[in-house]
């Protein structure tokens, strides 16, 4: 899988398992808070999550 990965910030995973996204993913992303809903994938290989904007929270992405 060939992908270009921009860096925007480095977070701690809180105690209630939250992780809080930065600011700056607003400006690269066509998302809006408290609307845009994430399909939520882990890469097992690379042990790499991956979110990726879901329509539907029911929505397979493949």
């Amino acid at each position: 899988m060939n992908r270009e990965l921009i860096y925007l910030d480095t977070y701690i995973l809180q105690q209630d398992m939250r992780i809080r996204l930065p600011k700056s993913i607003l400006e690269n992303m066509p998302i809006e808070k408290g609307v845009t809903k994430f399909a939520v994938y882990f890469d097992s290989k690379n042990k790499e999550l991956i979110l990726k904007i879901s329509n539907d929270s029911k929505e397979v992405i493949k």
